[in-house]
């Protein structure tokens, strides 16, 4: 039985790895005092939501594990960002997982808040074996349309990687012109735990340039909308009509209000 104060004692558990703190918990359950097992029972399902952690990003890295068995040692992931809005550029990134990392609440970029991706962003750009990012802006979009764009802000990303990549896998297609491996993951971004990475760093990178572009058109709300089309963004558009970083082929039925 653990001595001493529930804060201490608890002060003490934080200190150990998972392991030690796994051999305390019927200790802990079993203590005669109700704060004691209360704390048993907080630390017993904080083990249990790391465990399930652990195998949801170790599902999330199958694909990648089953390529380097065949023997692709750099597999890269690759997502976008930005196809859709009104406004801005579409962003994507390609990134290059060491075979063990382990990053707790790694997912499609969609599904974390703002803050958490920002905090992700950093860990994945620091413990990545590489990452790379390419962008195209509105007026290639215009010229080329969307979907060209955005091969061509892939195939700039897997440029600057800093280690060439022998397989690369993406989110529900595939690059042309690419005499690389490839696999295309339907879901990936919420799958593979590359593709999720990638859709991290293009969405941080895009939001944190259209923070920069809502300094220059502060009418349209971009730090907000990021561009979209939302209802606000439409009529910002009806009143003050398009700037410089709209998509004309997107925006083309949005009538100006004289």
């Amino acid at each position: 039985m653990l001595t001493g104060s529930i804060s201490q004692i608890k002060a003490y558990i934080e200190r150990l790895d998972s392991e030690e703190q796994q051999r305390l918990i019927p200790g802990l359950l079993a203590d005669s005092r109700s704060g004691v097992r209360d704390l048993g029972r907080r630390v017993q399902g904080k083990l249990k939501r790391e465990a399930l952690e652990f195998e949801r990003i170790d599902r999330m890295k199958r694909i990648e594990s089953g390529l380097r068995q065949k023997g692709y040692t750099l597999v890269a992931g690759i997502d976008e960002a930005g196809r859709g809005p009104l406004s801005g550029p579409v962003v994507a990134a390609a990134v290059i997982l060491p075979e063990d990392f382990f990053v707790p609440g790694i997912d499609d970029s969609k599904k974390l808040s703002p803050e958490r991706r920002d905090y992700l962003y950093g860990i994945i750009t620091q413990k990545a074996a590489a990452y790379g990012v390419g962008m195209v802006d509105n007026g290639e979009i215009d010229r080329i349309n969307i979907l060209r764009a955005t091969y061509k802000a892939a195939a700039i990303a897997v440029e600057r990687l800093k280690k060439k990549p022998d397989c690369l896998l993406l989110d529900a297609m595939k690059l042309p012109g690419c005499n690389l491996y490839q696999q295309s993951v339907v879901k990936g971004d919420s799958t593979c735990l590359s593709i999720a990475a990638a859709s991290i760093i293009a969405k941080v990178t895009r939001d944190r340039y259209m923070d920069i572009l809502d300094e220059r058109y502060p009418q349209y709300n971009f730090s907000q909308n990021k561009g979209y089309g939302t209802k606000e963004h439409i009529l910002a558009i009806m009143e003050h009509g398009p700037c410089p970083v709209h998509r004309k082929t997107f925006i083309k039925n949005i009538r100006r209000r004289d």
